[in-house]
C-alpha cells in the first residue's frame, strides 16, 4: 500500500497536480527500531543500533508531573538491573498540559540535582499530535512497528522494546518502573500483561 502511494504522488507530482515537501517522496524514515538516530540531553548523537542485543524501557517524561516522582524508580530500575542487557531511555515531552516546559539544560540539571538520573535522557520531543516525532510514530502505530497501536495517554507511560528490536508492550503512567511485571520482563523476557 505504501509502495501504491508513493508511486502516485510520484505521478500526481510529475503532472505538476502535487507538490511534495523537499525529501517527502524519497525520504528514509525509520522502519526498524534500530534505524533512529537521536540526541541525547547534553547534545550528543545517539544511534539506536547500538541497542542490539539490549531490553529497551522507553519512557516519556516530564518534571511538573504527578508521577514525576517515578523518576526516582527509573533510576533504582536501572542501577539494580542496567546493564549489557537492559537499558532505559527518558524522552522529556511537553505534551499534557505543559508539564514538561524547561529547556534541555534545564532538564538536564532538574533530573541529575533532585534524582540523580543516569540512564540516557533524550532532547525533549512530542510524543503524540501533529508534531510527533517519529520514534513515537513508530511506538504507537502497528503499521510501523508490526505489533500494536498505542496512545500515549500522559506522562510517564512506558514502552517495552525487545533485544531484536521488536516492539513488545505498552504500559500506562500507573504502572511503577520496579512493578514485577517489567522486572520479570527484564529476567525474562515473559511481556506484561497491558
Amino acid at each position: 500500500m505504501k509502495t501504491l502511494l508513493m508511486f502516485i504522488l510520484t505521478i500526481l507530482s510529475a503532472l505538476g497536480l502535487y507538490k511534495p515537501k523537499p525529501d517527502m517522496l524519497f525520504s528514509s524514515a525509520p522502519t526498524s527500531f534500530y534505524d533512529f538516530k537521536m540526541k541525547t540531553l547534553d547534545g550528543r548523537d545517539f544511534d539506536f543500533h547500538q541497542l542490539k542485543g539490549k531490553r529497551v524501557l522507553l519512557v516519556n517524561t516530564a518534571s511538573k508531573c504527578g508521577y514525576t516522582p517515578q523518576y526516582a524508580e527509573l533510576e533504582k530500575l536501572q542501577k539494580a538491573y542496567g546493564s549489557d542487557k537492559f537499558v532505559i531511555l527518558g524522552f522529556p515531552a511537553n505534551n499534557f498540559m505543559g508539564q514538561e516546559p524547561g529547556s534541555n539544560s534545564e532538564i538536564q540539571t532538574f533530573c541529575s540535582k533532585n534524582y540523580g538520573v543516569t540512564f540516557t535522557m533524550f532532547e525533549k520531543i512530542s510524543v503524540k499530535g501533529k508534531d510527533q516525532h517519529p520514534l513515537y510514530q513508530w511506538l504507537t502505530n502497528k503499521s510501523l512497528n508490526s505489533v500494536s497501536d498505542a496512545d500515549v495517554k500522559w506522562n510517564f507511560n512506558k514502552f517495552l522494546v525487545d533485544e531484536s528490536g521488536n516492539w513488545v508492550a505498552w504500559l500506562g503512567s500507573g504502572t511503577a518502573p520496579m512493578d514485577a511485571a517489567i522486572i520479570d520482563w527484564i529476567k525474562t523476557g515473559k511481556k506484561p500483561k497491558e
